[in-house]
């Protein structure tokens, strides 16, 4: 391969690497400590290896613009980047060890933070009026969702969010499970967001979900004439010390809250939803004839 060919390659390399999704969110301080200590560790281990970084960029086949920018903890690494790092170094895996400590901060802090709390919940009781709630959605059904957002996300920053929605999904594995109640609307099981195939997957995971033990779901029809969901979402997570916090567009502006009068507040207007969606069973088969109609 001459010269200009290997540039040429190493170019496309370091285009096809380097996206957007994968900076690291400057107002994240964990984050941003645990990219710089891993980019300090690729340094001193390329710098050992008596590797400059365009050398070790050649080998390892990726841009020396991106090396740099990991190596200075201005990127995350992949998991991949990390293997062939660890090869290319003679590492003995111990660089590819790393991928767990990058695996978590590639995620949204907000995303982590939320899923640090469903972690820890033993009950939580969720209604999301615009769409099916995150932690019931299949990837089919977040992808599409995600991709119809305007700004449009780049196809790296899809992947990374639709991973962290999968990743939050470990707590419908947790032992003991904790209490999940769930109440969607009757249009967000109606509108074929990503086409009619990607709606009858997602159907057929809520008959899925429906059938846990710890899982209610319910749905609201249209035709209710009486609707106490018209501020907003609502997220209440109970944990087992008796604590709990809420969050609602129409409480706190948004903001996560715990103090009781609040949180009574969002339990009583979940209670109310509750009570004038239908029943779980009834739910099941509204699902069940939707999906026979799709």
């Amino acid at each position: 391969m001459s010269v200009s060919d290997e540039a040429v390659r190493t170019g496309a390399e370091s285009d096809r690497t380097d996206e957007p999704g994968w900076e690291v969110d400057p107002d994240d301080d964990w984050a941003l400590a645990v990219v710089a200590t891993v980019g300090r560790q690729l340094r001193l281990r390329r710098e050992a290896a008596g590797l400059r970084v365009g050398d070790f960029a050649v080998a390892a086949g990726y841009g020396a613009d991106l090396v740099y920018k990991i190596e200075t903890g201005k990127r995350i690494p992949r998991p991949e980047y990390l293997d062939k790092a660890d090869e290319v170094l003679n590492a003995g895996g111990l660089i590819a060890a790393m991928r767990e400590d990058v695996k978590k901060v590639r995620y949204p802090k907000k995303v982590r933070d939320l899923a640090q709390l469903e972690a820890r919940a033993v009950e939580l009781q969720l209604y999301d009026p615009l769409h099916v709630h995150g932690l019931l959605q299949t990837s089919e059904y977040a992808r599409a969702l995600l991709s119809m957002r305007r700004p449009t996300y780049s196809a790296e920053e899809v992947e990374r969010f639709i991973a962290a929605r999968i990743a939050r999904k470990t707590i419908f594995e947790r032992d003991p499970v904790p209490d999940l109640s769930f109440v969607l609307e009757e249009w967000t099981l109606r509108r074929p967001l990503g086409g009619r195939s990607v709606l009858r997957g997602q159907l057929e995971h809520l008959l899925e979900t429906a059938q846990l033990c710890n899982v209610e779901l319910q749905v609201m029809p249209l035709e209710r004439f009486e609707h106490a969901g018209v501020d907003g979402g609502i997220e209440v997570l109970k944990f087992e010390d008796g604590s709990a916090v809420g969050r609602s567009p129409a409480v706190a502006n948004g903001r996560p809250v715990s103090e009781p009068r609040q949180l009574r507040i969002l339990e009583l207007r979940y209670g109310i939803i509750r009570a004038q969606a239908l029943t779980p069973r009834e739910s099941t088969a509204f699902i069940e004839q939707l999906l026979g109609e799709t």
